[in-house]
């Protein structure tokens, strides 16, 4: 039987053989980091408010915080002020 070959299967190659992941291995941190960088900004804002504030942040210092992360997104969304930022979270 053939294996099967996904999108990024080029990629997997490339990390199996320059670095100690296993194939399997390397499929995970890849669909892990095409996920990541593929959030929208409304689901980044979202996750960063929650990982934040289970740092005990204030939500004062989350919305700055946010703020400064934004733009340097590998696609930078738009830029958003902390009102709007607040209403991503709470709407």
């Amino acid at each position: 039987m053939p294996e099967r070959r996904t999108p990024h299967d080029d990629l997997v190659d490339h990390l199996v053989r320059s670095t100690p992941l296993a194939r399997g291995e390397a499929a995970r941190v890849i669909l892990d980091v095409v996920a990541y960088f593929g959030e929208t900004a409304e689901e980044f804002v979202r996750r960063r408010h929650r990982e934040l504030r289970t740092r005990g942040l204030t939500n004062e210092a989350i919305f700055e915080r946010i703020a400064d992360e934004l733009p340097h997104r590998v696609v930078a969304p738009p830029e958003l002020s902390l009102r709007q930022l607040r209403r991503i979270v709470y709407g």
